[in-house]
């Protein structure tokens, strides 16, 4: 399971970064369902998690984000797909066939392919229906495209100058490989022993098994394309 903060390390309050509206993945919501359906109690939770009661209620009602790291601990031990979160929100993902009316002519691919047989198989997402989760320190993961295929997940990732994966620095484990595409900005990443620095245009892929973080060591906003396979 991967490594989690002590209590409190990432309590961050919910408002801090705005509100996007009926766009914004309902997190708490969701971890809520998947802790139910464990049978556990907030209190068990958070116990196994090295969290106090207090911040997994807060985070299950929105009123504050989990860093990166815990929302992979939470995964991990609820048994709980990261895809599983961007689901059952307000956004308005979807196929060719349901986007097809929701963007102006032209603008739009599906504007000039024909809706076939595979059209339940594509995912075309105007940026305004993007769903997004926000997390502690200014990290935001906003999911570019979804099939039904599971345990993939295509995203834009944005930190804040300073923000980390893990507060305080730490490393995370968990099942998977990701890649990722420096957009704009810096991003420091760790792997095991070693610290890459990416800057626009660069790229990486790796076994995340392997402890690592990410942080934004520059004076900018990081904006990157990241693809996790879990």
């Amino acid at each position: 399971m991967a490594p989690v903060p002590p209590a409190g390390r990432d309590r961050v309050p919910a408002g801090r970064y705005g509100n996007k509206g009926s766009m914004m993945a309902r997190l708490g919501e969701r971890l809520r369902e998947f802790r139910i359906q464990a049978g556990l109690s907030v209190r068990e939770l958070a116990r196994k998690v090295n969290l106090s009661p207090s911040f997994i209620s807060q985070i299950e009602n929105d009123k504050s984000r989990p860093s990166v790291g815990t929302l992979y601990a939470l995964a991990q031990l609820l048994n709980m797909p990261l895809d599983e979160l961007f689901e059952g929100n307000g956004g308005s993902e979807g196929s060719i066939a349901d986007t097809q009316d929701r963007i102006p002519h032209g603008r739009h691919p599906a504007d000039v392919w024909k809706l076939s047989e595979y059209s339940n198989r594509v995912s075309v997402v105007h940026p305004s229906h993007r769903p997004h989760l926000d997390m502690a320190e200014g990290v935001v993961w906003e999911r570019l495209a979804a099939t039904s295929e599971r345990g993939v997940n295509f995203m834009k990732i944005t930190y804040a100058p300073g923000a980390r994966s893990q507060p305080g620095g730490g490393l995370v484990t968990h099942d998977g490989f990701e890649y990722g595409y420096v957009i704009k900005g810096q991003l420091e990443v760790t792997v095991g022993d070693e610290v890459f620095v990416l800057k626009s245009g660069e790229s990486l892929g790796f076994d995340s098994t392997i402890p690592h973080g990410l942080r934004n060591s520059g004076t900018d906003v990081f904006e990157g394309i990241w693809f996790l396979h879990t």
